[in-house]
């Protein structure tokens, strides 16, 4: 699957979102994942849909680079969700908290879009 980019537009409404954990978990199943690893991409996923906007639509686009899985989530209201990406969360469950425990790396752009990477690692690896 290297090389390929699936591409899902949603409406952002909460109960659309498990269209996006479907497909999701389609990549994981054909990449052989761990649990672990599907679980963690899927929190992550979570998290940042729960910061769209109610109304309008959300794109998802998962790709395979470099061992490892990106998702690439928006467009989303960039400055809200900077300041909520670079305070220090203490000791509440903020965005950065839950990206910080659950994926090797994210990067937000000025167009509102929200990187998320996750090292590949199969069932069966020992790393």
């Amino acid at each position: 699957m290297t090389g390929d980019e699936i591409i899902l537009t949603i409406p952002s409404e909460q109960q659309f979102r498990e269209v996006a954990h479907l497909v999701l978990a389609g990549v994981a199943a054909r990449l052989d994942l761990t649990f672990e690893g599907l679980d963690d991409l899927e929190t992550a996923l979570d998290a940042v849909l729960e910061r769209c906007q109610t109304n309008g639509e959300v794109t998802v686009k998962l790709r395979i680079e470099d061992g490892s899985i990106r998702a690439a989530v928006g467009p989303l209201s960039v400055e809200p969700l900077r300041t909520e990406l670079e305070l220090d969360p203490g000791e509440a469950v903020t965005l950065r908290r839950v990206l910080d425990t659950v994926v090797d790396g994210y990067k937000l752009d000025p167009d509102g879009w929200l990187e998320l990477s996750k090292r590949l690692e199969a069932e069966g690896d020992s790393r």
